[in-house]
Formats: structure tokens, sequence, C-alpha cells
């Protein structure tokens, strides 16, 4: 699979953009499939925090990151690189960067506010 196709129009999915990032959203039963293409350059306490007014991102993402490459850091400074294709577990309380010159696309599963306890991604 190419970059191109995947990053064609998804069927019945509603599409915004949040701090840059491309988010297409499709419900599917009590979750959501997300396609999250975070460009080059992107880096979540840049490009987010303005809109979200947190320090850090406080979401869990679970998914298939599908092209790309992402370093992820946590409060306490450990660092998670994650390079496609390759699947990601990432607990709430973390910035988070697109590595390189291609954006990162990230196909995410959610149960809006249950995905913590749901997927059991507490940090400890």
């Amino acid at each position: 699979m190419n970059l191109e196709s995947l990053l064609a129009p998804l069927k019945d999915a509603t599409h915004r953009e949040v701090g840059g990032a491309q988010v297409d959203v499709v419900r599917t039963g009590n979750s959501r499939v997300k396609r999250v293409v975070y460009p080059a350059g992107f880096r979540w306490s840049k490009d987010m925090k303005p809109v979200v007014g947190t320090e850090l991102c406080q979401h869990a993402h679970v998914g298939f990151l599908a092209a790309g490459s992402l370093t992820i850091q946590y409060a306490d400074g450990v660092l998670e690189e994650y390079v496609a294709p390759q699947v990601v577990a990432i607990a709430p309380g973390h910035d988070g960067w697109v590595v390189g010159d291609s954006p990162a696309v990230l196909i995410e599963f959610d149960f809006e506010g249950e995905t913590v306890e749901r997927l059991g991604l507490r940090r400890e």
C-alpha cells in the first residue's frame, strides 16, 4: 500500500482538521476507527497544545502506524519510537512528534472517553 492510497477519501467518514492534523472518523458499534494524518514537522506541544490547553496530550492512542515515524515523550522523560509498520499503544500524558520529512499516518481505535479504562492504558 502506498501513501497515496492511505490518504484517499474514506467512505462514511467525518473529516476535520485539528492543529494541522487531518482526522477522519468512522463509527463502528460502540467504538470509532480514526485515520489521523500528522504532517511532517507536526509536534503536539507546538500544534495541539494551544488548541487543547493541556500541558501534555491526555488521550490514549491504540492502533497501527501505517506510514511514517513518531516519537513519544512522557512527562518523566521516557521516549518511545514508532516506525511504520508498527502497532502503537500510547498512554495519556505525552508529547509526540513526527520524525523525518514524511507524514505519519495512524489508524487508531478508541472508545472516546472510555479508551483508557477499556484498554487498560494507564502508565505507572
